[in-house]
């Protein structure tokens, strides 16, 4: 169970009042349009030493992404390769006192991802707790230093991340397998739209798994304490050992993350990864199969990736869905798709089997892939 104490938030009010305090100096820098915002980044990153590209994995993508995604491969290379265009997202955690800081955010330029009405009917008005703040330019707010006794505002993200916990569409009471969570910053984000009647949190690896309990102590308060579980299973296993536990799973799988490997240290180093990434899929099957039997008949589980490799997309749930019976393919609601299609840019794929954000210029989001299924019985 989740055991590591949480942040308690006495004392908090001093602590939101000197991280404001400081938020407002790089006020006067970056509200005056444009090109300030932008030249403010460019000097700040100048002083810092800026990653090399691996040249073997670059020429890799370059083979591979300009046959699978055409001339859509051209923008999205110049985004990857250009690390001062990347946007962030600005995702706030609703159990933290957020006074005054969407009136700083909005001051700042960013204006909210995600409408704030539910769309499914136009008669429902009621308010949508996931908030995430994006800017045009690529802004790159501080990030908050954890303290004892308080919670940290927000967490930043690539907006396009927030897509799989979208489509996941979790409701109040559910129980919910967040099956590959390290970091942490979809369980986060799974707790924004709703309180589920229990978040189960896995990660293998050790080190991404104190990660994830860094991540929950610093934003989740104790009262949320018992509706969360924190394990180091092998999500593989899961779903054998605890079959249709759970009403919706998110399975955002181990991938070659197309945004850290094109940055790979050294060439051997690119090269050993490389040979990694044919292994990759035959591990995403095996989690999605383990994430079918962990939920109920009926329930759902959202397949994502940050890559856009068609080998660990697409191809990787049209092998469980040709293996499995009993599993159908759900599209993902098409007033999710038109409320972001002026923020993302999606992918054009056939057959379709997901939903592929692709970076480009000025919409700088992405890698994200997204599939949804449905176990049947």
């Amino acid at each position: 169970m989740f055991s590591t104490k949480l942040c308690s938030i006495n004392g908090f009010s001093s602590s939101t009042h000197l991280f404001l305090k400081s938020f407002k100096r790089v006020l006067p820098s970056l509200s005056h349009g444009k090109c300030t915002a932008t030249n403010t980044l460019e000097a700040q990153c100048k002083c810092k030493p800026q990653k090399q590209v691996c040249k073997t994995v670059l020429k890799h993508f370059d083979a591979q992404y300009s046959e699978e995604l055409g001339e859509q491969w051209s923008s999205a290379r110049d985004v990857l390769l250009n690390p001062l265009s990347w946007q962030y997202g600005v995702l706030l955690n609703r159990f933290s006192d957020l006074t005054n800081l969407k009136q700083c955010l909005t001051e700042l330029g960013y204006t909210n991802l995600l409408p704030q009405t539910h769309p499914e009917s136009p008669y429902q008005t009621a308010p949508i707790p996931l908030q995430c703040f994006i800017h045009r330019d690529p802004v790159r707010i501080p990030t908050q230093s954890h303290h004892p006794g308080w919670l940290k505002q927000y967490y930043l993200l690539n907006a396009a991340s927030l897509l799989p916990v979208l489509s996941l569409n979790v409701k109040e009471g559910e129980r919910v397998l967040d099956l590959c969570a390290a970091p942490g910053g979809k369980s986060l984000a799974i707790l924004q739209t709703a309180t589920p009647g229990f978040l189960h949190c896995n990660e293998v690896d050790q080190h991404r798994h104190d990660w994830l309990l860094k991540t929950l102590e610093s934003y989740v308060p104790p009262t949320l304490r018992r509706l969360l579980s924190v394990t180091r299973l092998d999500g593989r296993s899961l779903g054998s050992m605890r079959p249709g536990a759970y009403d919706k799973v998110l399975v955002d799988a181990p991938c070659s993350n197309d945004r850290s490997w094109l940055y790979t240290p050294d060439t051997l180093q690119g090269e050993m990864w490389l040979k990694e990434r044919t292994r990759l899929p035959l591990l995403q099957k095996e989690l999605l199969c383990s994430a079918l039997a962990a939920v109920r008949p009926g329930g759902v589980v959202v397949y994502s990736t940050c890559t856009l490799s068609r080998a660990e997309n697409q191809s990787v749930v049209e092998a469980v869905l040709a293996s499995h019976q009993g599993v159908e393919l759900l599209e993902l609601e098409q007033h999710l798709i038109g409320s972001l299609s002026d923020r993302f840019c999606f992918a054009r794929i056939h057959p379709s089997v997901g939903q592929l954000v692709i970076p480009e210029k000025c919409r700088t989001w992405g890698p994200m892939y997204v599939s949804r299924l449905r176990r049947i019985y």
